[in-house]
Parts: structure tokens; sequence; C-alpha cells
């Protein structure tokens, strides 16, 4: 899924809605590229398995929060707990604040870590008795036989 970005006239901020992965993903990092100048996001706020996230859902608290430097050529990786984001289906970016102006410019994101295959639970449908009904279960009748040795 191709990222979407919006941005939020009220709050001068940008939001970055990465989509969800066709799989499970252990992110261990981010890189932000953007211009040199005050067009950089200064903010980085991750959240992560939170599908339809709007702007609202931004005030929340997020799962992990970076200050970022100005980085034109994308040589900077800014590292993730990883314990905390093991489990990664679904990822949103929040960048509430640039370095100054009035429009918040992104070239590039970057996502560093692992992926694996999605284990996809069917359901089950079990029905259970609290106690067994006779008539349901049919038994043989058995003749006892006794065997004398002499």
């Amino acid at each position: 899924d191709r990222g979407r970005f919006r941005e939020n006239e009220d709050e001068n901020a940008a939001s970055a809605s990465l989509g969800r992965f066709t799989g499970n993903v252990k992110l261990k990092g981010v890189i932000v590229m953007g211009e040199d100048d005050g067009t950089h996001p200064a903010e980085m706020r991750l959240f992560k398995n939170i599908p339809h996230m709007s702007f609202d859902d931004a005030a929340r608290e997020p799962d992990q929060t970076f200050s970022l430097n100005q980085d034109p050529r994308g040589e900077l990786e800014y590292p993730t707990k990883i314990a905390r984001f093991s489990n990664v289906c679904h990822l949103s970016i929040h960048f509430p604040k640039n370095f100054g102006a009035e429009t918040t410019k992104i070239f590039y994101i970057g996502l560093k870590g692992e992926w694996t295959e999605a284990h996809r639970h069917e359901v089950t449908i079990c029905n259970y008795e609290a106690s067994a009904n006779p008539a349901d279960h049919k038994v043989e009748q058995i003749t006892p036989q006794t065997h004398f040795i002499s």
C-alpha cells in the first residue's frame, strides 16, 4: 500500500498513513528526508496499528516520538523501540511541527525492519454440551459373558 499524506491547515501539521502492510513488520528504524530549510519536519510521532487514523487521533499518546534534525540527504536513521514495534501491521506518522515554515515538505520516508508473513487465523465453530445427552450417543448393548476355567 503506498502511503497517503495529509496536511492539517489548523495545526500546520502533516500526517502520513503508510497503510496496511501485507505481513507483520518488526520496525527497527525510520529515515526522513526533507528540504534544508524551515519546511523540514522537526518532530515525528509514530502510531502503530491504527488503520483509519485521523488528525483527531493524533492527539492521543504516540507509540514513540522523535526530535528530528534537518536531513536533506537521508543520512540519519532514527531507531525505534523494537519491543514496542515488533508486530506492526499498520503505521501512521504524524509530523506536528517543522523548523519554522508555514508548510512542511517531506521528500522521502524510509523504513528499516524485518517482514514476516502474517498468520491468518480462521474462525473455528465449536458446540459444547453442558452434559451428555444419551440419545445423541448410541451404544450397542453389551451382553456380559462369563468363562469359567476349571
